[in-house]
């Protein structure tokens, strides 16, 4: 079967290796002169799938109501709001309950746990690399409050079967030693020693020349311009360089979903929350982080990627805007130089901008839709790298007609 993907970032990407595994005909179409050039390019380079929680979440209104007078705010809402961004915002709120955060929760540990496993399974048969490391993550709280309340999580866990280390100070810097050098008074931390970082645009590169070996076409600098429907299925897509015909179509473009599927009458509750991010070449070794630390108070990853570090971080309701203020940049340098002072010289970090495309609950949409050759795989949030290969596994057994091998149906958009 010949399958178009719409789309070329790390989602579209090994959605196509794991359907040309499957022995389908692929091509991938993207507007970009290459893979992983939007949201995959620099995002925190996180692993985590015992961190994949819902924003949504009891005490969340009370909290971000706080955020938005912090001077480093780890949410911040810009003043013009459209129908689009506060009906997504109003449908956030209705899952801040205690029995939609344990549900969605639920599922998203589901997905990336496997997805995890997917990802280890690949890296063994292929060798690919892309400055990877399995050193686990810490969530590092810097108040007494955050450590006890971590109730919740660790129940989840305990549940999913997920190993976890609740640390004090001093187990913090055992696991991290470059915490060493820092006068943060953190009181502890919770680690997951089976998480693992890497370089996101790395990897979809690399992936992305695989699957051009085992027959994957990319159709690169192709402008999308719609999705064309006749009898009840889909044609073709309309790109400016021509159409594309295909027996079965995949939409993974991240935030730009909803308006391409708008017009064959499917509503994607998909919304670009903004993140930033810098990265810096490490000056001190000693000082530098040995994987990924979560900072709790801002919500700021920094992780050690090869001899770099990438700090990410902050959610911003702002729509499809890309500017790159210096408050923003402040807030990375605040955290990430509080905690590892001296591993690197933070003022000349590359700083970026990227849409990540976040659903109410927080869960990716994968699956059918109302008609009957039209795929979704889209919807991630922040954790489409952690989600990627699961959800591309599961997305490709869903179209060939195979049984995934975790529950699904719960991921597919007829849950909205």
């Amino acid at each position: 079967m010949k399958i178009a993907i719409l789309g070329g970032g790390v989602i579209g990407v090994t959605s196509a290796w794991y359907l040309a595994q499957a022995g389908h005909d692929v091509v991938v179409i993207d507007r970009q002169n290459g893979p992983a050039l939007e949201t995959s390019f620099a995002n925190a380079g996180e692993i985590s799938p015992g961190y994949a929680s819902p924003w949504a979440a009891p005490g969340i209104p009370a909290k971000a109501v706080k955020w938005l007078f912090m001077k480093h705010a780890p949410f911040i809402l810009r003043p013009h709001l459209d129908k689009a961004t506060i009906r997504w915002l109003g449908a956030m709120l209705a899952n801040c309950t205690e029995k939609a955060y344990r549900i969605n929760k639920g599922r998203m540990v589901r997905l990336a746990e496997y997805s995890r496993d997917c990802l280890i399974d690949l890296r063994r048969k292929t060798g690919i690399t892309y400055d990877e490391r399995s050193l686990g993550t810490l969530q590092l709280f810097r108040e007494q409050k955050q450590l006890d309340g971590i109730g919740k999580d660790i129940a989840i866990l305990r549940e999913d079967g997920v190993p976890f280390e609740v640390l004090d100070r001093a187990g913090c810097i055992a696991a991290e030693p470059g915490l060493a050098g820092s006068s943060v008074p953190f009181v502890g931390g919770m680690r997951l020693p089976h998480d693992e970082t890497g370089d996101c645009y790395k990897f979809t590169n690399a992936l992305a020349d695989m699957a051009q070996t085992k027959g994957v076409t990319f159709l690169m600098n192709h402008d999308i311009r719609r999705i064309v429907a006749a009898n009840g299925s889909i044609s073709h897509v309309e790109t400016d360089k021509g159409d594309v015909q295909a027996d079965a179509f995949l939409v993974s473009l991240g935030s730009y979903s909803p308006q391409m599927v708008a017009p064959l009458g499917i509503s994607l509750p998909v919304y670009p929350v903004k993140g930033y991010s810098l990265t810096l070449p490490i000056t001190d070794e000693s000082r530098a982080p040995t994987s990924t630390l979560l900072d709790e108070s801002y919500k700021v990853a920094i992780t050690r990627l090869g001899n770099r570090i990438r700090i990410g971080g902050m959610a911003e309701i702002a729509g499809f805007n890309r500017d790159l203020p210096p408050a923003r940049r402040a807030t990375l340098i605040h955290s990430a130089s509080s905690l590892f002072p001296g591993a690197g010289n933070y003022e000349e970090g590359s700083f970026w901008s990227g849409l990540r495309p976040m659903t109410p609950d927080s869960t990716p949409v994968i699956g059918k839709t109302d008609i009957a050759n039209l795929f979704l795989n889209t919807g991630h949030g922040t954790l489409g790298w952690t989600m990627s290969c699961g959800s591309a596994r599961v997305i490709a057994d869903i179209i060939s007609g195979q049984a995934p091998a975790i529950r699904a149906d719960d991921l597919a958009i007829n849950r909205y």
